[in-house]
């Protein structure tokens, strides 16, 4: 995906009109470690505790300018995309639904719900609840916000500007782990690649028990996968989007899979190492360069704690597990 400058520029306004730059960090413990220089971006550090919050803006900020006719909206989410299109929706005046698949993350709905939309539980699964969630939006004129946008990608590629422009020109990182749930985040990221004119190979980072990219990406086709994941759910994806897969196939040279026990140690580590809380999908970057630490040994590594929104009692077993 190619934007142009004035199309950054207006993503650049719609998210910091709400939040600044977040901040990044090479931690020594990191580097101890991994045995390479690791580059946290902490999108945990954002309003909504997550990266999905900058699309949610730059979504809704062309939507209220180019159709002022939309009063209602409804999506489906895991947590963190709800918590965008809510926070978006209510600066924007507009009410949301949101809906979600049962057995849900206890504290994202609390703080969806705290966001002022009406939240409905549906299905076991992401794709029962968009499926959903799109028949709803038929039947009450609701417009329907999609996981996968190109202006969702434009505020999601703000986040990896900001972290390919802190470095100067030949200094980035040599290699880049992007955690993979609907795509956004990677697709934002190799078009912040582009336009900055970094040079870090990209790696794409899917749950092990959600192989849908993995599948696509081998396949050069979309492949439908169970997701039986039970802490990454932000990378828990059954369907991968057919335009993000284009990408991915394009722009990452490899594509990985990490286990839930990978995860939970990667989290167990950022907080040893960071004292930064990550969820499952958050954690990803950093349990991919774990099991990648030998083949990037004395090298520069980036990653983005992408989130930080963790059940109390789900964190709390994960630090008891070790």
């Amino acid at each position: 995906m190619n934007f142009k400058p004035e199309e950054i520029e207006a993503a650049r306004q719609a998210v910091y009109a709400v939040m600044p730059p977040t901040p990044q960090y090479a931690w020594p413990l990191l580097r101890e470690r991994l045995g390479a220089k690791v580059w946290v971006k902490h999108e945990n550090h954002t309003p909504a505790g997550a990266f999905k919050v900058r699309g949610g803006l730059t979504y809704f900020a062309g939507l209220a300018a180019g159709r002022g006719d939309v009063k209602g909206v409804i999506t489906a989410t895991r947590g963190n995309h709800g918590q965008s299109v809510g926070a978006a929706a209510r600066r924007y005046g507009m009410s949301a639904t949101i809906v979600v698949p049962h057995g849900n993350s206890v504290e994202k709905n609390a703080a969806m719900r705290a966001l002022g939309v009406e939240l409905i539980e549906h299905g076991d699964d992401f794709q029962a609840a968009r499926e959903y969630a799109m028949s709803i939006a038929s039947e009450r004129r609701l417009h329907m916000v999609p996981s996968f946008h190109h202006d969702v990608v434009k505020g999601v590629m703000t986040c990896w500007l900001e972290f390919f422009e802190s470095f100067p020109r030949g200094e980035e990182p040599d290699v880049v782990f992007v955690p993979i749930g609907q795509g956004s985040g990677f697709c934002a990221a190799a078009a912040a690649r582009a336009h900055t004119g970094a040079r870090s190979a990209l790696i794409g980072v899917v749950s092990a028990h959600a192989t849908t990219y993995l599948d696509s990406f081998r396949a050069r086709r979309v492949v439908e996968a169970p997701v039986t994941t039970a802490l990454a759910d932000g990378m828990a994806c059954r369907i991968a989007d057919e335009e993000a897969l284009e990408v991915v196939l394009r722009e990452a040279e490899d594509v990985i899979t990490v286990t839930d026990d990978e995860v939970a140690q990667a989290m167990r580590v950022l907080f040893a190492d960071t004292h930064n809380v990550a969820e499952g999908a958050g954690a990803a970057g950093i349990a991919a360069a774990t099991q990648q630490r030998e083949r990037w040994r004395g090298r520069t590594v980036g990653v983005a704690l992408t989130g930080g929104n963790v059940d109390t009692a789900v964190f709390a077993r994960v630090l008891a597990s070790k």
